[in-house]
């Protein structure tokens, strides 16, 4: 009897320690991070994964994809180069190809930061075309959006604001138009 109860005991002892050890973890939805990523010396790399728009022009959808890379010039300031590749849906006609590529300035605003985001504004001046035709133009964007931190150095973006092309993509000479774009942004420390 008393091998028993040891043995009770004894499993009772180990059933307490696995549940004692079990560890429940949840996803990491914001990260406090301050001024960290945005520091003068880091870099950004990331993109809007849609960017979708329509035209005031003509009857047109488009959507986008954006990959971007920039330089923190200073605390909040970043400069950089972006590419643009999409599609627009004309109705009635052929679907358009779209490319171009644009530097941009990008500034996170100090007031209005929480912890775990920041509003910035960016602005863009490029070159823009389309396919089928051969029109390269001028590209022009001004737009402000929200950045929340889900880690240290990951945050996802939402972006809305005016672009304007003069690429002929449709029946008009041009497009202009509002647009609304979410995306993610990765921060790498720079060399200090």
């Amino acid at each position: 009897m008393k091998k028993f109860t040891f043995l009770c005991l004894l499993l009772g002892g180990f059933a307490i320690s696995a549940q004692a050890q079990r560890v429940e973890t949840t996803p990491q939805t914001s990260a406090n991070v301050g001024l960290e990523p945005i520091r003068q010396g880091n870099w950004m790399v990331g993109g809007s994964i849609g960017n979708i728009g329509y035209s005031f022009e003509g009857d047109a959808f488009n959507i986008n994809l954006n990959p971007r890379a920039g330089y923190f010039v200073t605390d909040g300031l970043a400069i950089g180069a972006q590419a643009s590749l999409g599609l627009t849906a004309v109705k009635d006609e052929d679907n358009v190809y779209n490319y171009g590529i644009s530097p941009f300035v990008r500034y996170y605003f100090p007031g209005g930061a929480s912890a775990s985001g920041r509003f910035f504004g960016q602005g863009d001046i490029g070159i823009a075309g389309s396919k089928p035709g051969s029109d390269v133009s001028l590209a022009l964007g001004l737009n402000a959006g929200y950045a929340h931190f889900i880690t240290q150095t990951v945050a996802l973006e939402v972006m809305a604001g005016y672009n304007y092309s003069k690429a002929n993509i449709n029946a008009g000479g041009g497009q202009s138009g509002l647009g609304v774009s979410v995306g993610f942004q990765i921060y790498l420390p720079g060399q200090r």
